[in-house]
């Protein structure tokens, strides 16, 4: 059992480190830094445990870590936004990646990106809000290998909450992009 466990360790350590990796040349963001995101710090941290209890990796398909550790990436499909921003959040971009790979190796997978909104503004200003954080998205997954054909962009605006509420953790959890496969 902590075999199997290891082996989840450190497919997700090096998936990361491979996605984080390759992700740089597409990366949609003016003076981004070298700092290591919470994924790449996890990779790291089970990398150096393996390393230190003298685990043998060589054994283990590099292709089957990849896609063990874009298989839990995919898992992500909700994507919050700070108040009143269309920027994509640094934690946001290894799951981003995940599903841009996906969609480039598997033409005909289709996307609708959903954007949502808070209900602060009106009801127009919303549903543009939420159209610019899909286009956000659509943008960052266009420029990491996927296809225009495959993404359709919905704004919702304010009208299908994911949180009931009035207040900050309610509206955080209401500014989001949703990723909704049609077809894998």
């Amino acid at each position: 059992m902590q075999t199997t466990a290891l082996y989840k360790a450190l497919g997700l350590a090096f998936g990361a480190l491979l996605v984080t990796a390759c992700a740089s040349k597409g990366d949609m963001e003016e003076g981004a830094g070298s700092s290591m995101t919470a994924t790449e710090q996890q990779a790291n941290e089970a990398a150096d445990d393996a390393a230190t209890r003298g685990v043998e990796t060589a054994s283990l398909s590099g292709e089957a870590l990849q896609a063990e550790a874009n298989a839990k990436l995919m898992e992500v499909t909700v994507f919050y936004f700070d108040f009143d921003q269309t920027t994509i959040k640094s934690d946001s971009k290894a799951a981003l990646s995940a599903h841009a790979a996906y969609l480039a190796a598997n033409k005909s997978a289709r996307v609708v990106l959903e954007g949502h909104a808070d209900e602060r503004g009106t009801v127009e200003y919303n549903l543009a809000l939420g159209e610019r954080r899909a286009m956000a998205v659509r943008r960052y997954l266009l420029a990491n290998g996927a296809a225009a054909g495959q993404l359709e962009v919905v704004s919702f605006g304010e009208e299908r909450p994911a949180m009931m509420g009035h207040d900050d953790k309610s509206w955080s959890k209401n500014r989001r992009v949703e990723v909704k496969y049609q077809s894998r």
